[in-house]
């Protein structure tokens, strides 16, 4: 089970990209010639990179993948990240959450935060942050990671996800357990007042982690950043002032 973000995009051995003028003339639109041993699916992913306007952008401010500027967005609406602040990422990989949750609780500058990162999959350490690769769910992970933040955690963040499998319901169900097993490791570690943003897939079965958080957050809101593609049914639940 991966639990991490996804990564920067690599263009394979092949046919190359071309570039090509889009309807009207307006601006370039990369098209991807079909390479051998390159599958339907892969071939989509791949000219969706390319023309992903946050990945260009993920690439040129140095961040690990398109996925920072979803906490960015995040956070400058509700405003749960700050200087001093205590931070979990769990599904941390490549590393862009950890990124932006170093840099706006000032982690490794007087009077700074801690930020601490977990991925079952191999990702290169982030200055001034703890990067650990082991799976969240492994029983030694939950010690390992309070010990490492020295005390509560102010943000627990989770963006993780299982592999997809191209049925609806089955990827729901297995988000949905990563979800609920986040919160646990929340309710265990958030410090009062503290703040849990979590990945979910929109269905039917979240209604009773909802009425979980409800009942320890004082507010609890759903939100879908611009940076999350629109075609995907991932959403964020944000729950503030933990009891």
């Amino acid at each position: 089970m991966s639990q991490g973000k996804g990564g920067k995009s690599k263009v394979g051995k092949g046919k190359a990209a071309t570039p090509a003028r889009g309807h009207g003339g307006r601006g370039l639109t990369v098209r991807v010639k079909t390479s051998e041993g390159r599958t339907v699916g892969s071939q989509r992913w791949l000219q969706r990179q390319l023309n992903d306007p946050y990945v260009a952008r993920a690439r040129a401010e140095g961040f690990r993948s398109r996925a920072a500027f979803k906490l960015m967005e995040l956070d400058d609406k509700y405003h749960f990240l700050a200087k001093g602040k205590k931070v979990v990422d769990l599904g941390a990989a490549p590393g862009g959450w950890t990124q932006i949750a170093v840099d706006r609780v000032k982690a490794g500058l007087p009077g700074g935060g801690a930020v601490v990162g977990i991925d079952i999959n191999e990702w290169e350490p982030i200055a001034h942050a703890t990067c650990m690769t082991l799976d969240f769910l492994d029983p030694k992970a939950p010690d390992l990671l309070k010990e490492a933040l020295g005390g509560p955690a102010d943000v627990v963040l989770s963006d993780m996800a299982s592999p997809t499998t191209g049925h609806g319901m089955t990827d729901h169900i297995r988000i949905m357990a990563l979800a609920e097993t986040a919160w646990m490791f929340a309710e265990e570690v958030l410090a009062p007042g503290g703040a849990f943003i979590c990945k979910v897939f929109q269905g039917g079965t979240e209604a009773g982690l909802l009425k979980q958080i409800k009942a320890r957050c004082a507010t609890v809101r759903h939100a879908k950043p611009p940076a999350s593609r629109k075609d995907s049914a991932e959403i964020y639940v944000i729950g503030t002032g933990f009891r």
